[in-house]
């Protein structure tokens, strides 16, 4: 039987979600070559092969880890954009959100600023859909009940659109977040009518 790091048991979290936890740290600390299967399952107390069973080879163990951090962050996104009562008041919150959640985020910023974590790059970029694709689904469905009139491909191309200004700040920040958050929420206003 498997056995979970007293740290996942206190978090009250399944063995797939303290495996993708500790999978996350060292990701930030090593990024994608430094780190080891063998690792990652000394650490929650469970054998190697355990590891490889839940996630199939290191690139699914980084994509998994990619895809439950993105789930994370859409939580607080949702809860942002259905808290306000107008749309861009939404959209600035879950704006800011993000910007401020991605700053506190060990590995985020080592991916971001290449430090011990270059290598992951590639997973918010050239193979970023698992974090693209649902965000975008997230946004849209925001925007659908907002704009209910609006075509889908239109709203579907703003979705897109805001959430990839949001990857493209994450990765080149040009101005501090309070700046960037009204830089994106202008091209938002830009591509969507003023009331929704």
């Amino acid at each position: 039987m498997s056995r979970v790091t007293p740290a996942c048991e206190r978090l009250g979290t399944p063995l797939r979600d303290g495996l993708l936890v500790v999978a996350a740290d060292l990701l930030a600390a090593r990024g994608f070559a430094g780190l080891r299967m063998a690792d990652v399952a000394s650490r929650t107390g469970v054998s190697r092969q355990t590891v490889y069973n839940e996630f199939g080879n290191k690139a699914g163990l980084v994509q998994a880890v990619a895809v439950h951090r993105t789930a994370e962050y859409l939580v607080g996104v949702e809860q942002r954009l259905g808290g306000a009562d107008r749309p861009f008041d939404g959209m600035r919150d879950a704006l800011a959100f993000m910007l401020e959640q991605a700053s506190k985020d060990r590995l985020i910023t080592s991916v971001v600023t290449g430090a011990d974590a270059e290598d992951l790059l590639p997973f918010l970029t050239t193979r970023g859909l698992p974090v693209l694709l649902p965000a975008v689904a997230i946004v849209a469905e925001h925007l659908r009940r907002r704009w209910p009139d609006l075509p889908a491909e239109r709203l579907r191309l703003a979705a897109e659109t805001i959430v990839r200004l949001v990857l493209s700040h994450l990765l080149m920040p040009s101005a501090p977040p309070e700046q960037a958050v009204e830089a994106m929420l202008a091209v938002a206003r830009a591509v969507l009518p003023e009331e929704g």
